[in-house]
């Protein structure tokens, strides 16, 4: 299934049905009154959230999505029908934009969360409706009212609990195939990870989702590379993991890329919890791994934790800590069977 988190989408309610003019006409009823009934109401534009969807794709193939207007007014007081609903069916988690893109009309974060778009026109009144004591045989009726067209944007931010964070190739995708059943690509070369992936992870007889995003570079606050569009997906997150490459020679300037770069995105993804830890170390001997935690705590200020997705040592603890932020930040998580390394 492809990805795609950004779309626009046209719709357009229907508009009320006209009013009837109408008289009553009976044997042996010499005058018959004013008898037109009212038109219908016009389709609304709703959109909901549904569970069981983690991508806007459908909406690349259908983007106009029109309401059908009511049904007119009929002669013998008869109301015309109203017309029915048009409901698009986004994945939890979307946003929806007014036609500036910046402007959030709904925020759709709970299944079967629904929001009206555009309202259906109501209908016009018959003849019946203009009857009086110094009008009894009106021959007016009104036109329905028309229905409202308007251009909107769905944005997907999907819903994770923990986030991965890392500069290309830090081993993340590695990390999330080792503790969950997701199975990401995983190469040796940047930018494996095209799109956001999720995964659930269990430990200690609980569970939660898990997020991993393309890798950041230098000036995705800017807009180079890929991670930059899907930052979005990790807003939501209660508490990120950030993976530096204990291969590299660098590492402290790793570290500081990304945080540059999350803070420069976002104040909210700036402030959120971080849990910093040293990947891809059943490839260093005890020495290095020693001095470059060492430089690593040195630049954060804070633990480093040391793990390998490839041998799965050290997951455990960054598990644990994982599932103590989230539980901190009032997540609710489920008891599942307990993940064994």
């Amino acid at each position: 299934m492809k990805f795609l988190d950004l779309t626009k989408v046209y719709i357009r309610s229907g508009g009320g049905g006209a009013g009837c003019v109408s008289f009553r006409r009976d044997k042996y009823v010499e005058f018959g009154g004013p008898d037109g009934g009212d038109g219908g109401n016009g389709g609304n534009v709703y959109a909901e959230a549904v569970e069981g969807l983690n991508t806007l794709i459908d909406f690349r193939y259908q983007q106009h999505f029109f309401a059908k207007s009511g049904q007119q007014g009929m002669g013998s007081q008869k109301t015309g029908k109203t017309a029915d609903d048009v409901i698009l069916k986004v994945p939890v988690g979307t946003e929806i934009l007014d036609e500036d893109e910046e402007t959030v009309i709904a925020d759709l974060v709970t299944p079967g969360q629904r929001v009206l778009l555009a309202k259906g026109g109501n209908g016009g009144f018959g003849n019946l409706y203009f009857k009086s004591s110094t009008n009894r045989a009106p021959a007016r009726a009104n036109p329905g009212l028309e229905g409202v067209e308007r251009t909107i944007w769905l944005r997907l931010k999907l819903i994770a609990d923990a986030g991965l964070l890392g500069l290309p190739n830090a081993g993340k995708s590695t990390f999330l195939a080792a503790v969950s059943n997701a199975r990401p690509k995983i190469a040796d070369y940047p930018f494996t990870t095209l799109v956001p992936n999720l995964g659930v992870v269990g430990i200690d007889a609980k569970e939660f989702v898990m997020a991993d995003i393309p890798g950041l570079i230098e000036g995705a606050s800017e807009g180079r590379g890929l991670g930059m569009q899907f930052l979005a997906h990790v807003e939501r997150c209660k508490v990120l993991l950030h993976l530096v490459d204990g291969t590299s020679s660098t590492i402290t300037k790793d570290y500081r890329t990304i945080i540059k770069e999350i803070e420069a995105y976002s104040e909210i993804l700036g402030d959120k919890p971080r849990i910093l830890a040293l990947s891809k170390c059943d490839a260093l001997d005890k020495k290095t791994i020693s001095e470059r935690r060492r430089a690593l705590e040195k630049a954060s200020g804070g633990p480093v934790y040391v793990i390998s997705g490839v041998a799965k040592t050290g997951l455990t603890e960054v598990l644990r800590e994982l599932m103590a932020q989230i539980k901190a930040g009032s997540v609710v998580v489920n008891e599942v069977a307990p993940w064994q390394p």
